[in-house]
């Protein structure tokens, strides 16, 4: 008595390889890529455009450099440094040029006055020392204001009065303030009212003008001076 094992291996010749061919196995290869699942798990374009940034900056900024890199990451880093420089430069400093310009070509109590406050100040210093005080009062108070305006602490647009220029001034300035309205007072009496100048009256626009290049503003008041 024998077991016959003849059918069992004739089942085995009938079963297909597990091992497929090259073609056969590119077309496995096919139908499992094509499952949506894996579509889903593609790296969007997106993606690869943050995984290359990020793969540059870390080639930057490590202390290993590839080989050929250095001449690129230091003509970068010093493109990278002046796009810095320019754009604080566009964000704070023209700004202030513009500021500045518009303070020494901007009209001033009614004119067109674009000497600088040391300027004005040199010729209300010229006009006393000839004897012509109600010129040296006009320019040494138009020099005081253009002063403040210099340091941007305060905006004197066209048609303010030097009344409402001493009340604004005198809440930056608090200590100031009763000064600031005798000045104005001394500027429309020899401006618009024909009072004659006095020495008196001058050393008192130059005092209280002093005293504001001392004097420490409080900006949280500062802004434009009504008309």
């Amino acid at each position: 008595m024998g077991v016959s094992v003849a059918p069992a291996f004739r089942h085995a010749d009938a079963v297909p390889p597990l091992t497929p061919d090259g073609e056969e196995a590119r077309r496995w290869a096919q139908e499992e890529l094509s499952d949506p699942v894996y579509t889903a798990a593609e790296p969007t374009p997106l993606d690869r455009l943050a995984r290359a940034i990020g793969g540059f900056f870390d080639q930057l900024f490590s202390s290993e450099i590839p080989n050929g890199w250095g001449p690129t990451l230091a003509v970068v880093a010093a493109l990278v440094v002046i796009v810095l420089i320019v754009a604080a430069f566009l964000i704070w400093g023209l700004p202030r040029a513009t500021r500045r310009t518009r303070a020494t070509g901007a009209e001033l109590f009614g004119v067109a006055e674009e000497r600088s406050a040391a300027r004005l100040r040199r010729d209300a210093a010229s006009h006393a020392d000839r004897g012509d005080w109600d010129g040296a009062i006009v320019l040494r108070f138009r020099g005081l204001a253009r002063a403040v305006v210099e340091r941007d602490l305060l905006e004197v647009p066209p048609g303010a009065t030097v009344h409402a220029f001493a009340r604004t001034a005198g809440r930056v300035f608090p200590g100031c303030a009763a000064a600031l309205e005798e000045a104005a007072a001394a500027f429309d009496d020899v401006r618009y009212l024909r009072r004659p100048g006095t020495p008196e009256l001058y050393a008192r626009v130059v005092a209280v003008d002093e005293a504001i290049m001392a004097a420490r503003p409080l900006l949280a008041v500062s802004g434009a001076v009504p008309r």
